[in-house]
């Protein structure tokens, strides 16, 4: 049985200022799927995120979103900034806000928002550092916090983009698991963009490559095989 699809670019193009970045993109993403995104500096994969994401609006085509999507469960982890590692809040907070969209027109959090909050901190195992602050942990730590709060706005789809940038190998290889964790066993739809393109063929049941003489799509398999995949990672 076909799982329920989630979001899907349909002939789409995405640019700016009326240049176009990518042309042409058929992608659908269902449920429990894990897609990561590879490809050259410059070459769109940011730019299809913020389409993925809403931010962008198609150049021609279509960008469906399933309902449950245009509702919220959806969690977003960008890239950090160095003002954003230094975000002088606690930790409980920083999970919390995950919340916002959900909260509505409350004043405050409901009880079924807080304990939502401390039970995304204690699935990352960050629950102990609840009263700390943001900018006093490690990178593997904050990027722990981070995907908390998108947790809390997320229940079927997490969009990542490059999340181990940063950190340290052992740090990066956590993350990893707890995202594998989530698509296996929590049924999560993962789509991510990486650099790291051994462990996105690891991880990944599929492989998005955006490249300047292309663009290919297909499993980890068949992208090893592919003569775009085997350029890459003699390039890489």
């Amino acid at each position: 049985m076909e799982r329920p699809e989630l979001l899907a670019c349909r002939d789409v193009s995405l640019g700016y200022e009326g240049q176009s970045v990518l042309t042409h993109l058929d992608l659908s993403i269902r449920e429990g799927d894990y897609l990561c995104i590879v490809g050259d500096n410059g070459s769109g994969k940011s730019t299809l995120l913020r389409g993925l994401l809403g931010l962008l609006p198609p150049q021609s085509g279509e960008i469906w979103r399933s309902a449950e999507l245009k509702r919220g469960n959806l969690g977003y982890l960008p890239q950090q900034t160095r003002a954003q590692r230094d975000f002088p809040a606690t930790v409980y907070e920083v999970v919390l806000s995950g919340c916002l969209n959900k909260k509505g027109m409350h004043f405050f959090y409901s009880p079924a928002q807080k304990s939502e909050a401390l039970m995304n901190m204690g699935k990352l195992g960050v629950l102990e550092l609840k009263d700390q602050c943001y900018r006093d942990l490690s990178g593997g730590q904050q990027q722990r916090v981070l995907l908390a709060r998108a947790l809390c706005a997320a229940h079927k789809l997490l969009i990542l983009d490059e999340p181990i940038t940063g950190l340290d190998p052992a740090a990066a290889q956590d993350l990893y698991k707890i995202l594998s964790y989530l698509n296996k066993k929590e049924g999560m739809a993962i789509v991510m963009v990486t650099h790291d393109l051994k462990a996105a063929l690891q991880s990944a049941q599929r492989v998005l490559h955006i490249g300047r003489r292309g663009v290919f799509l297909g499993s980890a398999g068949e992208y090893l095989a592919s003569p775009m995949g085997k350029r890459f990672r003699e390039e890489g």
